[in-house]
């Protein structure tokens, strides 16, 4: 059997989870102006959820291979 499994960093989804997660970053970190503090929390939950989306979407990768 022939494993057709790309390495991670040549997938779309390594490319939009780093997107994801600079724009959390910039966002919790103020360099893109929030409204409130909450908007600061919301920054990194999305930066932490896009971290754990593309480490789950691997790990099925990886065992489908």
């Amino acid at each position: 059997m022939e494993d057709d499994t790309k390495i991670g960093i040549k997938t779309s989804e390594f490319w939009f989870s780093v997107v994801a997660a600079v724009a959390g970053l910039l966002y919790a970190s103020g360099v893109i102006a929030p409204e409130s503090g909450g908007d600061k929390i919301l920054g990194l939950v999305a930066t932490v959820l896009s971290a754990m989306g593309y480490s789950v979407s691997r790990g099925i990768a990886k065992k489908k291979a």
